[in-house]
């Protein structure tokens, strides 16, 4: 089993910046990916951007391309979403999620495909 725990939610104006973190704990050592969902009132959870945590290789969403960076730091067993830029339609709830087995394609999108879930931060932007 593994347990995520997010945090560094909060309020900032258009055209800010956060930094979201999750920190993992338990049988970390069988993860392969790491990603961050969001879902905003009224629609779908979407997924934000997704990490190979044995290549490091990073993948994102079209809408947040060149605006946020996920990473990882391993001695902590923690990932990081940092967003910069952001833009009223980034507001949502914001979910770690993470992965145990190998993904392709859209998989990595679905949430229905990551088993594990932190419980969620909130990200609001004013305009």
């Amino acid at each position: 089993q593994v347990q995520l725990v997010e945090s560094g939610g909060g309020s900032v104006q258009a055209g800010g910046s956060l930094r979201l973190s999750c920190a993992a704990s338990g049988d970390t050592y069988s993860l392969k990916y790491m990603g961050w969902f969001r879902q905003a009132p009224g629609k779908e959870r979407e997924g934000v951007a997704v990490l190979n945590s044995g290549t490091g290789r990073t993948y994102y969403t079209d809408s947040v391309q060149g605006r946020f960076t996920i990473s990882q730091d391993k001695a902590k067993n923690t990932v990081y979403l940092q967003m910069n830029s952001l833009k009223p339609e980034d507001a949502a709830v914001y979910y770690c999620a993470a992965r145990d087995d190998w993904l392709y394609g859209r998989e990595l999108w679905d949430p229905a495909k990551f088993p594990y879930w932190g419980q969620g931060t909130q990200v609001t932007v004013s305009s």
